[in-house]
């Protein structure tokens, strides 16, 4: 098949779908699919500072175009990105026909993809990831709308795991039955465990998006809690994003130490696994999740995993099983289970044992790579839908226009 992939984030983008599409990617070349991916990046110099930005890498068998999102950039002005969306969708079709187009996130490059397809007539698939559900389309109108359109109009849909679906059905009124559950993936080959029996403290791992709706904050307040109950402990904090400065300046408020809590800042991703490798439990105390890439990678590098019960995250850890969860935002709950699993090294080493055994057997990127081909299989000779408007109401009050990089 010919496939048009249209990314929202790639790298140099640190983002867990920037991983999601490296590995998807590659699946489709080993599978023999012609594939051209889309994607936005950020240009500028606050874009580049939060998330990583400029244009997409070459991709070994991938025709790689990039469109930087100037209207965002400038104005919060989405709209005129998916023009630029639609318009390089239509000028690659006609040059060479695409059979499929699947849009990562359900907006903007789901809208974009969505209106594409209407346009020249080829199916779609979108994925439906973290911000989708939890926050876009409760922000205004437009996006209200959007999201609505897409969960209704797409040929198929993805998402992580049930409680995922369950949120978005919720809170945009989309029948269940239209969502194809497909879980996150991790490469097993290149996040594997480390030597372990590291000497001093347990070391505790925070890697990803350096964001409050990822639990960064209660983390660094859990720490605070487990010092002064004189627990031993060295923290490492890795990621760029929207919180690097609150942290720190958190941290700096609690009086933690440079031995006690470390920011490492942007990773490159070749650098990761050994991140991994060095660690003895990785910590999410994440508010929501789409489905978490970064708790795979923490499970394929055999480290316990604390995190919460929260959405995307339930679909793969259970408490006292392969990890240990709290309620989000619960910041007493985290410091004890922080507390417990520094002291119960055989605790430590089960979870770690348990989540390795789960992650090889479910979570490898050859059986999920099969499913969303047989996906695009199943759509392949369908039509796209028409019977929706192209337009979408303008709400000028959305607060993501103000502060575009947290959609």
């Amino acid at each position: 098949m010919r496939i048009c992939f249209v990314s929202r984030r790639y790298f140099p983008a640190i983002s867990g779908m920037s991983v999601y599409a490296q590995n998807l990617l590659r699946e489709l070349v080993q599978a023999g699919h012609d594939v051209t991916m889309i994607s936005q990046y950020r240009g500028d110099a606050f874009g580049t500072r939060v998330y990583g930005g400029g244009p997409p890498p070459a991709v070994p068998g991938v025709t790689v175009i990039g469109l930087e999102q100037v209207g965002e950039q400038e104005s919060g002005d989405f709209e005129r990105d998916i023009d630029t969306m639609v318009a390089t969708i239509q000028a690659e079709h006609a040059k060479k026909p695409f059979d499929i187009l699947h849009a990562q996130y359900g907006y903007p490059t789901g809208w974009a993809t969505l209106l594409a397809s209407r346009a020249i007539g080829v199916p779609n698939v979108v994925s439906i990831q973290g911000g989708d559900g939890h926050w876009v389309g409760s922000c205004c109108e437009t996006h209200r709308v959007a999201m609505c359109e897409v969960l209704a109009h797409a040929n198929a849909l993805l998402i992580g795991g049930a409680s995922f679906v369950e949120e978005v059905c919720d809170r945009l009124g989309s029948d269940p039955a239209r969502f194809t559950i497909v879980p996150g993936a991790v490469d097993t080959t290149r996040f594997t465990p480390g030597p372990g029996g590291h000497p001093g403290p347990v070391r505790l791992f925070y890697h990803g998006r350096v964001d409050r709706r990822k639990g960064v904050l209660d983390f660094i307040d859990a720490l605070a809690l487990l010092r002064a109950r004189a627990i031993p402990f060295e923290a490492i904090i890795s990621g760029i994003g929207p919180d690097v400065d609150s942290s720190k300046a958190r941290a700096a408020e609690l009086n933690m130490a440079e031995a006690e809590i470390r920011f490492t800042g942007y990773a490159d991703y070749d650098t990761v696994p050994d991140l991994y490798r060095a660690a003895d439990v990785f910590v999410s105390p994440t508010y929501a999740e789409g489905f978490s890439n970064t708790i795979l990678e923490a499970m394929a590098a055999k480290l316990a995993v604390v995190s919460t019960h929260a959405v995307g995250v339930s679909d793969c850890l259970r408490d006292g099983e392969n990890g240990l969860l709290v309620q989000p935002g619960d910041v007493p709950a985290l410091a004890d289970a922080l507390a417990r699993v520094i002291a119960d090294a055989p605790l430590r080493r089960r979870l770690a044992e348990d989540g390795l055994a789960e992650c090889r057997r479910v979570y490898s990127w050859g059986a999920v790579g099969r499913q969303i081909m047989d996906v695009y299989a199943h759509v392949v000779n369908e039509r796209p839908a028409t019977d929706f408007a192209a337009t979408l109401p303008h709400d000028p009050s959305c607060r993501f226009r103000a502060e575009p990089h947290l959609l």
